[in-house]
């Protein structure tokens, strides 16, 4: 860890706002990036940020500066990120790969500099439970049996989701070559 971050916490957990602001400051971007990969849209990846700092700046005293803080800070908005999912209780759903593919809007500038724009926004698409197994599993390393225990489902379900999140992927991926 940094030592200005062992000071910036030290700082948040006696409720210096300019301590939280800092903290903010320095690692948003990375959190916002996390937080777009869960949600839908940027709106709702925003609304993520902020519930997970919220959470960052409650729990603080909870970190042990055993592991690293980004780290932990991630598996915070993660979670964060889960139960704002699970409240809306939309997890799971039969999508034809196909027609979801089709409905996909193509994006001119997937091979420019904007090329991870343009896949959070495949990703963004994907249904709610492909869209969390994806990350889950590709993005944060998480085994099948962790995202089953995660969200309640069978690791079957966790496997099953993913291999239809990665076909959708795919399918997106080959509209947007052709056209």
């Amino acid at each position: 860890m940094y030592p200005e971050d062992e000071i910036l916490i030290e700082r948040c957990k006696k409720g210096d706002r300019t301590a939280q602001n800092q903290l903010y400051q320095k690692y948003k971007r990375l959190l916002f990036g996390v937080c777009l990969r869960y949600s839908t849209d940027s709106m709702e990846a925003e609304d993520l940020l902020q519930d997970g700092f919220i959470k960052i700046y409650t729990d603080l005293y909870q970190y042990r500066p055993i592991g690293s803080f980004k780290g932990w800070m991630r598996k915070v908005v993660v979670n964060v990120a889960l139960q704002h999912i699970r409240k809306k209780k939309k997890l799971f759903s039969d999508v034809e790969i196909d027609t979801l593919a089709n409905e996909y809007r193509v994006d001119d500038d997937l091979f420019s500099k904007f090329r991870e724009k343009a896949l959070i926004n495949m990703i963004q698409q994907l249904p709610e439970g492909y869209r969390l197994v994806f990350n889950m599993y590709v993005i944060e390393g998480y085994s099948h049996k962790e995202i089953a225990e995660q969200l309640g489902v069978s690791t079957s379900t966790s496997k099953s989701q993913l291999s239809r999140a990665k076909s959708v992927l795919r399918s997106m991926l080959e509209k947007n070559v052709i056209t």
